[in-house]
């Protein structure tokens, strides 16, 4: 019987035109729940303690559909390091040079403009990226998780 995160994975799936196949729901429950800003590879690692036969392929090939879906958002804030992030609402990123942590930065903290008056350029979408070390007295315990429901 599925728990009550499975459930609402599940239903968050189907919503998006995704058929919940059990590798599909562990990768998914793992990638929308975590606030780590995750490679495939490390989604791979992760959903394998829990069905240890998941391929790395059936994990690449749910995170490009859930990005197709619009439930995560695939990021490419470090050379040759694509990462996942299921915060698909405007906001930057903070990549911190110590521990290569990322971290969510508000829409509302960083103000940039005249993107939208770009001479020749029709804007889609932009963020900030922000590099530099967190200050020792800022560090945080442990990963925010997000619901995975939402």
């Amino acid at each position: 019987m599925a728990t009550p995160a499975e459930r609402a994975c599940i239903d968050r799936l189907t919503r998006s035109g995704i058929r919940p196949s059990a590798q599909r729901v562990a990768i998914a429950r793992y990638v929308l729940a975590t606030d780590e800003h995750p490679t495939a590879d490390r989604v791979w690692q992760r959903v394998q303690r829990e069905l240890p036969m998941v391929s790395r392929a059936t994990v690449y090939n749910t995170l490009q559909l859930l990005a197709e879906k619009g439930l995560v958002r695939q990021l490419v804030l470090a050379e040759g390091s694509t990462v996942f992030d299921a915060n698909v609402e405007p906001h930057h990123h903070f990549v911190d040079d110590e521990t290569g942590a990322i971290e969510d930065v508000p829409w509302s903290a960083i103000r940039v403009e005249g993107v939208e008056r770009l001479p020749g350029l029709d804007v889609r979408e932009h963020s900030v990226v922000v590099r530099g070390v967190r200050r020792p007295d800022t560090r945080q315990s442990g990963a925010r998780r997000r619901n995975p429901s939402r």
